[in-house]
């Protein structure tokens, strides 16, 4: 029986959107993922479809083999809302062998529209609300470094009244979305005047908060570069105007300020667990330095189920870190115990949510986690 059902519709014109529509016959698609500009990563999706109450959905994402991180699909399940608030995970497979490597998305929405996503989006107008509401906090200040490519700003938060540089930021690689996800945890835990943590926090340190490295990048559905595809935590060690402006900021004030101690937030597509990455490698490491990042990895494992340190990435051997990345540049330039926090694009499989797999929800309580084990690791 021929299905008389109007075809499904699917946009992806809007912030962080990116999917190119090849076909769509009643309920089934096939899709691409739209590559950043100027460059050749691609992984990044975020895509509607309209016209979905009471189908079920068969989204096919082809020529995967061929994306930034292959080994990031198989036993990833891709991301699906109705309300753009809770965000669960949908029926996926992968099949290497199929169209240059398929990822099959089905799915039966409730309602007549769903929103597909690689992770949880994090809109530029949520971004300038957390900002706002933070910066309208008692003690927060608000710094704007500089502007990206496009002339967006790049908001700074600062917080405390100590001496201790301390540096968080996110999502230097705008794809992934969990970085915001956890700012917006720490900053709701920094600017709560009756959190116990945050208030030792401010009488011993200086916090200065960068929740979104790459605005641009964000709003034109990058997985992981600027508005001239440019990968900016390939940068670190001579940031310029012309390609790198928002690094170029970033590092100016952190020139100004010193760093004892940072933390770059990212996320991993293909390891399924959270962890940290140190710098081993760099050409001043010392024992002292190297067992600062030891101690704080060790007690975030203790307070956090969510954390682990049996798997990540592997040492770097002695001298040859790249410094052109964050957390070696930062831990050679300024002696800062610096660390990068990976979080999965799947799950956590020590402690999995079988409903929402790696959620924003657990992106915030990390956070709460993180800041607490710098509590303990300052007192140390």
């Amino acid at each position: 029986m021929t299905d008389l059902s109007p075809d499904i519709i699917i946009d992806s014109a809007f912030d962080s959107g990116n999917i190119v529509v090849e076909r769509i016959e009643g309920a089934t698609a096939t899709l691409r993922i739209r590559r950043d500009a100027h460059s050749e990563f691609a992984q990044w999706f975020h895509f509607r479809v309209a016209g979905t109450a009471g189908r079920e959905l068969e989204l096919k994402i082809i020529g995967l083999n061929e994306s930034a991180y292959p080994p990031g699909w198989p036993n990833y399940r891709a991301c699906v809302s109705e309300d753009r608030a809770w965000w669960g995970r949908a029926e996926t497979a992968f099949d290497k062998d199929q169209a240059g490597g398929t990822l099959t998305i089905r799915h039966a929405p409730d309602g007549d529209l769903a929103w597909f996503a690689y992770f949880a989006p994090y809109s530029l107008e949520r971004h300038h609300d957390l900002v706002s509401e933070a910066a309208a906090s008692e003690g927060v200040d608000y710094r704007c470094l500089g502007h990206s490519l496009d002339g967006r700003p790049i908001d700074c938060l600062e917080v405390g009244e100590g001496d201790l540089p301390v540096w968080l930021y996110a999502r230097q690689h705008p794809g992934e979305t969990m970085a915001e996800w956890w700012m917006e945890g720490a900053l709701e835990a920094l600017c709560d005047p009756a959190d116990p943590v945050a208030r030792v926090l401010r009488q011993k340190c200086r916090i200065y908060l960068v929740p979104n490295c790459n605005p641009d990048g964000s709003f034109r559905g990058h997985l992981r570069t600027n508005a001239a595809g440019t990968n900016l935590n390939r940068e670190w060690h001579e940031p310029s105007a012309q390609r790198s402006p928002e690094v170029l900021a970033i590092r100016n004030a952190m020139d100004r300020s010193g760093v004892r101690f940072a933390m770059d937030v990212h996320g991993d597509e293909a390891i399924p667990y959270n962890f940290l990455a140190g710098f081993d490698g760099i050409p001043s490491f010392t024992p002292a330095l190297g067992e600062e990042f030891t101690r704080y990895r060790t007690i975030l494992a203790r307070r956090s189920p969510d954390f682990q340190t049996a798997r990540g990435y592997p040492a770097a051997p002695s001298g040859k870190a790249n410094l052109s990345m964050s957390t070696n540049q930062l831990a050679e330039r300024y002696g800062a115990c610096a660390m990068t926090l990976e979080m999965p694009f799947k799950d956590n499989d020590d402690l999995p949510d079988p409903d929402q797999g790696w959620s924003p929800e657990r992106c915030k309580l990390l956070a709460r986690d993180c800041l607490a084990a710098l509590v303990e690791w300052l007192e140390d």
